[in-house]
């Protein structure tokens, strides 16, 4: 990823929700001089890291730099790197704890709608589907650190590809993958986040569904506005100028769907695509009410709503005439996702409603030396394809530094993969990307 995207990326996720909240950290011109050096410090880590063999491999140098720094604004910046790398590899619970950024109650929020005559809850794929119903795009953010945000889009494309949706769009998707349509399924050079699997499997099911997937991020020296303004461009260019009854889906990060006030000094992509084309998007927001890993981090609106209504899947709230509720300006609607539930240590919402189900793997075909990454490809697609999921069995925790490793050697580790129905082939790989075992299962129960 180049270093211009990565600094931009970060400044992007600070508009969003302010300082990410753990620990103390300098203020005004220090904090700003420090934060560039260590912006710095962690393209250099980051491309180190990219030359090793294997994922596990760079996903350890990545681990070892953050674990050997005690500088307080350097493991802030870094974390952010680090947590997409443990995306990349399954690892979402610490993904989540490397970044997190609190979310406080700003002066500008809208009141709660508990507290809000009118509203009540609505599941949110029910209701988005038919918000949508009259609209010609339907733009979703996330946060890329926390795939937990991406999983409501894969369960409504297939809602609105019925609805007549026929164009989608994600950031850092590389225009450079010129097959990525004919092949039907992400690989590595598809784009940065679409390595981590539920971006993948974001891009794969808009393909499956027969959605023209566009990519539209800008130049490699473009930021600010500048950036919103070309990629706008971009994606008017390629749908609505070129097929002007087009119905575009986008996903992209945090405040880069927001269709009015100030973005990184100028405006949102968002507000840059709607002058050009004068299509008013339906925004869907999805980067403030979900669980963080501290409670302290959690909007105090999220904690009430949890506690009153517990709700089992995500939920925004509606008025009586159907008009839906959003916690700030620019964006049409908020989604609220319900508290983490880990099942052998990983998360159930990556059943992505009931399109997935949980497949119990052992450390035994990795002959119990760890750590051994396991993932699971679609039977018909190649080895180059990015996994359908992708975990790593290790007894000892994934931040333990190589000499305290021993302790946990002989201990067991298993876990689940989460699978659509279907045929697919398991990979174990070692710590240099060696394979130590294959196999073929079928995961049962009729497709969705």
């Amino acid at each position: 990823m180049r270093s211009t995207r990565a600094g931009i990326l970060f400044a992007c996720v600070l508009l969003a929700g302010g300082m990410p909240a753990a620990g103390q950290v300098p203020s005004g011109a220090e904090w700003q001089a420090r934060q560039g050096e260590a912006l710095r410090r962690s393209e250099s880590i980051l491309q180190r890291a990219a030359a090793q063999e294997g994922l596990l491999a760079q996903y350890q140098l990545m681990r070892d730099a953050y674990n050997a720094s005690r500088d307080p604004v350097f493991r802030r910046v870094f974390g952010q790197y680090l947590s997409w790398y443990q995306t990349f590899i399954g690892d979402y619970p610490a993904a989540a704890a490397s970044f997190s950024i609190r979310q406080s109650l700003l002066p500008q929020d809208h009141p709660s709608p508990l507290a809000t005559p009118g509203y009540s809850a609505r599941n949110a794929v029910e209701a988005i589907a038919e918000l949508a119903r009259n609209r010609r795009a339907v733009f979703f953010n996330e946060a890329h650190n926390v795939p937990l945000t991406r999983s409501l889009t894969v369960q409504l494309l297939g809602r609105l590809r019925a609805e007549g949706f026929d164009y989608f769009a994600a950031e850092t998707l590389s225009t450079r993958d010129a097959g990525l349509q004919s092949r039907g399924y992400p690989v590595r050079a598809s784009g940065f986040y679409t390595r981590e699997p539920i971006a993948a499997e974001m891009v794969r099911t808009a393909l499956k569904l027969g959605f023209k997937v566009i990519a539209y991020e800008s130049g490699p020296d473009v930021s600010g506005d500048a950036r919103e303004a070309e990629q706008a461009a971009r994606l008017y260019r390629q749908v609505f100028q070129k097929d002007p009854g087009a119905r575009l889906v986008v996903n992209a990060g945090y405040g880069h769907i927001q269709e009015s006030g100030d973005f990184l000094g100028g405006s949102s992509m968002a507000e840059h695509l709607r002058k050009l084309s004068g299509i008013d998007p339906l925004t869907v927001e999805q980067t403030v009410m979900f669980p963080h890993p501290s409670a302290e981090d959690d909007h105090p609106y999220y904690s009430a709503v949890m506690q009153a209504l517990r709700p089992q899947s995500p939920i925004v709230f509606e008025d009586e005439a159907g008009h839906p509720w959003t916690l700030r300006a620019g964006y049409d609607v908020s989604v609220f996702f319900p508290p983490q539930v880990l099942r052998h240590g990983r998360p159930e919402w990556l059943r992505l409603g009931d399109l997935r189900r949980p497949y119990y793997i052992s450390g035994s075909r990795c002959l119990y030396r760890y750590p051994c990454l396991v993932e699971a490809r679609y039977a018909d697609e190649g080895e180059d394809a990015i996994p359908a999921d992708r975990l790593v069995l290790d007894p000892a925790p994934l931040n333990v530094m190589p000499q305290q490793r021993l302790p946990f050697a002989q201990a067991p580790a298993d876990a689940d993969l989460y699978l659509r129905p279907g045929k697919y082939r398991l990979t174990y790989r070692r710590r240099n990307g060696h394979v130590a075992a294959r196999e073929t299962i079928t995961v049962p129960g009729r497709p969705p």
